[in-house]
């Protein structure tokens, strides 16, 4: 199968740069994976196609405000130092810009000295190790001096931070936002509950990976990156409860998808987990526990639509994303959402 089996046209007028006023006002593209049929709704009629006894399965995972701007040392030239991933010890493994001047020692200030950082190692493939240097807790001087780390296709500044994090998010550590969650609000979440539908939470911590194109022409030869990620024992509990009486996994977002998919045993039986997963689903693949999927209008020949189109099949999401295009939907993180049941 092709990467550009999964090539579709996207005017960039149709790239979502800011949320939309209310977060539940978004459109839903509700598309039957089994027939192909679609239909127009709102995010707020979702409660409509759910059933008493489905689970919703959710990524709590918050987004790290990681994108951090200061000077170089001594000279107070311009850099930009992008969180990846805790390595311990105060030491992060970054992406870095200008790469050029920033070499192995190469000293960084951010927020007039609060915060101080130095090289201590360039990694194959470029990212860096950078060892940070402040007083009191790291969090709340990134909190105070971070920038939300949007995606390449974002060009507006966001306004308010909290619009790139769920209503529910909680635990610390993603670059990106798990962004089918974005459309929930706390009331939607309450109205599904009160209806007899059960709430999950999962973790993934989303990574730039997320972000990568798929460079090669047999998606097979795709490298995928990977992501840490934990099911809870009372949500692998609910979700083999909800099995065993005949309910649905409905997952909101890939990474929720990703993860339960990524620990799940042959049988569908779901155990509490922890641990880097690296889990590529494209068509083909078999779906161990999830029934139906909440989720965002992805780029073209990424690793989401292939995960997508391996759920409802590549010629009824082609068919949907062009219809979705024709209706002037709003594509990507900020953007408009399906439900594919």
């Amino acid at each position: 199968m092709k990467t550009s089996d999964f090539n579709f046209e996207l005017p960039q007028e149709l790239i979502a740069q800011t949320p939309i006023e209310k977060r539940d006002a978004s459109r839903l593209l509700v598309l039957d994976k089994n027939s192909g049929a679609w239909e127009h709704r709102h995010f707020y009629d979702l409660p409509d196609y759910l059933h008493k006894g489905d689970c919703l399965i959710l990524n709590d995972s918050r987004v790290l405000p990681a994108r951090l701007l200061g000077q170089r040392l001594p000279g107070g030239g311009a850099c930009e130092v992008l969180l990846l991933i805790d390595r311990g010890d105060k030491t992060w493994e970054c992406l870095v810009r200008p790469g050029k001047h920033l070499r192995r020692g190469a000293r960084l200030s951010f927020g007039d000295g609060e915060l101080t950082a130095e090289v201590t190692e360039v990694l194959e493939g470029g990212n860096r190790l950078v060892k940070f240097n402040y007083e009191g807790i790291f969090l709340e001087v990134l909190d105070r001096l971070g920038k939300m780390p949007l995606p390449p296709y974002i060009k507006e500044e966001l306004q308010d931070r909290e619009r790139y994090q769920t209503v529910y998010s909680k635990v610390v550590g993603s670059a990106a936002a798990p962004t089918a969650g974005l459309h929930f609000t706390e009331e939607l979440l309450q109205k599904v509950q009160k209806m007899g539908v059960k709430v999950g939470y999962v973790t993934l911590h989303v990574g730039l990976g997320t972000f990568r194109p798929v460079k090669e022409d047999d998606i097979t030869d795709h490298l995928m990156h990977s992501e840490y990620c934990v099911i809870p024992q009372e949500t692998a509990d609910l979700i083999n409860e909800t099995k065993k009486n005949g309910g649905r996994v409905i997952c909101v977002g890939t990474t929720s998808c990703r993860t339960v998919e990524s620990w799940a045993g042959e049988d569908g039986t779901m155990r509490a987990s922890a641990g880097w997963t690296n889990i590529f689903i494209y068509p083909g693949y078999k779906f161990k526990v999830l029934d139906a999927l909440i989720t965002n209008f992805h780029l073209p020949e990424s690793t989401l639509i292939m995960l997508v189109s391996a759920l409802a099949g590549r010629e009824n999401v082609l068919r949907a994303y062009k219809e979705a295009v024709r209706e002037r939907y709003r594509f990507f993180s900020f953007g408009d959402a399906m439900f594919i049941h």
